[in-house]
């Protein structure tokens, strides 16, 4: 038996995707505008799919605001904010880390979700509805080994999630996470490979996640079908999560 796929339909509505140039992040978009959204990519690079597109580092606290006054000048509001950009960095002990690596590895995958977020939720306060979904990590709740920045970056992204969730949770924005284990994407190149081949060890399912899959999350958390749900970590570990 094959099993259907939800259909959706994002007609009329505007997302904005960070990191949405390549891997989870291109996914999402290109996800999200078959189902009828306009998508405007948030990223250092050209995107690999269709659709607008504005540079941005998500670091740069004054480009976030005035991307998100562009894009709610020119295409009329946001409806969804997508927080895919990420930055794996090196896989050493704490104590080899260069500094400024890992501080720029918070800064990327945790501050950077604190600038679109403080840029974007005053817009959807206004329309009195929203959408917003960050791309965690199981990283962020088991703290995985050599991976101390990334791991703290996103435990940090799970918190902020849940505190959002709640200050704006009367305001008619909804503010989840998904959290995945290792998906399939370019940032596993940053890693060493037997770091890799240790995250697949651990999974029950004996495999990486694919885009797609956290695409479809995405898509679900976006949609009229998701009402109750708000300061919430989905999992997407094929089976690894433990709680």
């Amino acid at each position: 038996m094959a099993y259907a796929t939800a259909q959706y339909d994002f007609a009329g509505s505007v997302a904005v995707v960070t990191g949405g140039a390549s891997g989870i992040g291109a996914e999402v978009a290109r996800q999200l505008q078959a189902s009828g959204a306009t998508v405007v990519t948030w990223d250092l690079s050209a995107p690999d799919h269709t659709g607008a597109a504005l540079r941005v580092d998500v670091t740069d606290r004054a480009g976030v605001e005035r991307s998100a006054q562009q894009t709610v000048a020119r295409w009329g509001q946001i409806d969804f904010l997508i927080n895919s950009a990420g930055f794996a960095g090196p896989t050493v002990p704490l104590d080899a880390y260069e500094p400024d690596a890992w501080t720029r590895i918070v800064d990327v995958n945790l501050v950077g979700v604190f600038n679109t977020c403080r840029a974007v939720v005053p817009h959807m306060r206004k329309v009195g509805q929203g959408r917003i979904v960050n791309i965690a990590s199981l990283a962020g709740k088991e703290g995985t080994p050599n991976a101390s920045a990334y791991s703290a970056a996103k435990a940090g992204v799970l918190a902020l999630t849940k505190s959002l969730g709640k200050e704006l949770a009367m305001a008619g924005i909804l503010v989840n996470a998904i959290a995945p284990a290792a998906v399939r994407t370019p940032i596993l190149a940053q890693m060493a490979p037997s770091h890799v081949q240790t995250m697949i060890d651990k999974s029950p399912m004996q495999r990486l996640g694919e885009p797609a899959e956290v695409a479809e999350m995405v898509a679900w958390l976006c949609s009229g079908s998701c009402t109750f749900n708000t300061g919430a970590i989905f999992d997407l570990s094929g089976g690894r999560a433990t709680y």
